[in-house]
């Protein structure tokens, strides 16, 4: 394994660096669903990984917003598990420390992509229900930012109800040259402009059911295409 970790004086939201030679794990390395078999490139980043480091992000956020009422907003569909994964982590870890967290979840939908690609028209889908915000600590769990437009898209939609603290962990963060310079507080991995699937992440609803984050193979984006 070749991926640069950050220096300790590194923000933390650049994440974990996987470079852009990366070239994955061979598929028979590990299990998933047969019927991907012939959909998938490699495992790009194994459930465990994921696991590990989302143990990390949950224990920053400790360290950082502990005894505090928060709350986190999951952003569907693709943010679910990775959102489960870290509340239960900061669970776990309050159980055990001199911080408490006390957490209550809610849910947000934003949809993006068509396909492959990024759609100019950005939906927030229950957005009614934001006006709840007001006057809270509130944590935006997402599973992947890009070039940046749709958070910032969202963060802008969410501070007209003035939340008393607004941030946001994302697990992966793509480098790509339309990015608009945002960055979430906290991220998990940073990967090279490549489209990915799993741990929740989907092509047109598909692939949502593996547990490790892949790359999708070009064969499979035409026959998931809508």
């Amino acid at each position: 394994m070749a991926w640069s970790s950050s220096p300790a004086s590194a923000p933390r939201n650049q994440g974990l660096v996987i470079p852009d030679d990366w070239p994955g794990y061979k598929l028979d390395l590990f299990t998933f669903p047969h019927h991907y078999s012939e959909d998938l490139e490699c495992v790009f980043i194994p459930h465990g990984i994921i696991t590990d480091r989302t143990e990390r992000l949950a224990k920053n956020i400790m360290n950082d917003i502990g005894d505090n009422y928060i709350t986190v907003l999951c952003v569907l569909k693709g943010g679910y598990k990775f959102c489960a994964d870290l509340v239960e982590h900061i669970k776990n870890l309050s159980r055990n420390s001199d911080k408490f967290i006390s957490m209550r979840v809610d849910f947000v939908k934003v949809k993006s992509y068509c396909n492959d690609q990024s759609m100019e028209e950005i939906q927030i889908i229950g957005g009614e229900e934001l006006s709840k915000l007001t006057g809270k600590n509130v944590l935006i769990v997402e599973d992947i930012v890009g070039t940046g437009r749709t958070m910032r898209s969202l963060l802008s939609h969410i501070e007209k109800f003035k939340p008393k603290m607004l941030k946001v962990v994302s697990l992966l963060v793509k480098r790509t040259q339309e990015g608009h310079g945002y960055r979430p507080d906290y991220a998990g991995f940073e990967i090279p402009n490549i489209f990915v699937v799993g741990y929740a992440l989907d092509y047109n609803e598909y692939f949502r059911d593996l547990n490790h984050i892949c790359i999708i193979s070009e064969k499979a984006k035409a026959k998931y295409k809508v």
